[in-house]
Order: structure tokens, then sequence, then C-alpha cells
């Protein structure tokens, strides 16, 4: 924690709080998901954010995180749940967590990843002025509908986003791999992965902390990323 708060003592100074990671959120709602496999990934989302030391690392003094999270399934099918939220108090979490409540699962169709990484790649340029902007995209399964990864990375600049993923196994061998040579993408990318949607409240956990307190470091003043 220590850390955390000497990184964000070095974040350039406005005047008034300055949002250091702007981080959306693509979860899978694809017909590979069941509606238990939705309900783990939502929870699980919930408790990493109900997470004492989650929440450590979200509500450093002076330098909030804007949070938006949105489901996806197919090449048409991706919907904002939580539109940005500014986190800079316990209050603003709980909200976060609420709105969850009331969320109902927006589809059930193919999956069409490379979509995804469009949709929240466009979602993050509506994102409140942050130093860092990071993409985080969990699925278990490979893009079959519409533009794959690779095409969404040629055809579009995604500037200084970084994009993350987790993997889900148990439904698709060699996931991991896929994630990790085709998903993922920008300055201090990584991968995790979850042996199956039972795994995913733990992993997402893992991952949000990993976002937290790495892209703290990586958001300070230096040399611009090196995109791929």
């Amino acid at each position: 924690m220590l850390a955390i708060l000497l990184a964000a003592a070095l974040l350039p100074d406005s005047g008034h709080a300055s949002c250091r990671l702007a981080l959306a959120l693509g979860l899978d709602v694809s017909r590979s998901v069941s509606d238990p496999a939705y309900e783990l990934q939502l929870r699980g989302v919930q408790a990493a954010l109900s997470d004492a030391e989650v929440r450590a690392a979200i509500l450093v003094p002076d330098a909030p995180v804007a949070l938006a999270l949105y489901e996806w399934s197919g090449r048409w099918q991706q919907q904002v749940v939580v539109g940005w939220t500014m986190l800079e108090t316990e209050a603003d979490i709980d909200a976060v967590i609420t709105a969850l409540d009331r969320t109902e699962r927006s589809f059930r169709g193919v999956t069409a990843v490379g979509r995804a990484l469009f949709f929240g790649a466009r979602l993050l340029l509506g994102a409140p002025d942050c130093v860092a902007r990071t993409l985080d995209i969990s699925g278990d399964g490979r893009n079959n509908d519409g533009p794959d990864a690779a095409d969404i990375y040629e055809r579009f600049d995604f500037g200084d986003i970084t994009v993350n993923g987790l993997a889900i196994g148990g439904l698709e061998i060699g996931i991991l791999e896929y994630y990790r040579n085709e998903v993922i993408s920008g300055s201090g990318a990584f991968v995790e992965s979850a042996e199956d949607w039972r795994d995913f409240p733990p992993v997402f956990r893992r991952k949000l902390l990993r976002e937290l307190t790495e892209g703290l470091f990586t958001s300070l003043p230096g040399p611009p990323p090196r995109l791929r």
C-alpha cells in the first residue's frame, strides 16, 4: 500500500484530483456462458469491488479510478451496463455494486471478440480524462462472428489503450494462448487464466488488483508506450 501511495504522489499535479486510470470491463455473455456462469461473473465483479484490498487500491487519495462495464456477445451485441463512474469514495464503489444487482443479461448470441474490442475502445474514447486507459476483456471462446482481433487492431489505432484479458477455460482448448497471442495489446498488457467459470471470482480479483497497482506505475510520466 505504501508503494501505491508513493506512485500516486508522483502523478502530475493539476491542482485537483487527477484520474489515474480509466478502466473498461467487457464481460462475455455469449451463448457458451450458461446462466449460472453469468451469475458467477457478475457476483465475482461485485465480490472484488467489495474486497478491502481492492478498495484500498482504488481509493488512493487524489488519484481516483474511472470505471465502466459492458456486456458483449455477437458483432452487433454490446451493451453498457454501468456507465463511466468516478470511484472516489466507498459510496461510489457501492453504487456500482448496486447497479450490478439490477443488471439483467443483455444477450446470449455468438462470440465476436473483435467487435467487443472495438466497442470497448470506443467506450474509452468517452471516458473521463485519465492518465492511463485500460480495456479488460473476459471470455471463454474464440471469435466466430465478424472481424477478429487482428483485423480490428489492423484497422483501428488503439493509441495508448492497454488491452488485458481474462481467459476462461473449460470450453475451448488453447483459450489462454488465444488471448495471449491475439487479444491482449499495448504496454504492460497481460492475461490471467481461470480453469472454468467457477474459478472466475478469485482470478478476477487478482487481475483487478494487478491492473490497479501495476497500472499506477506504468501511468507515471515517461516515454510513450510501445504498441503492437
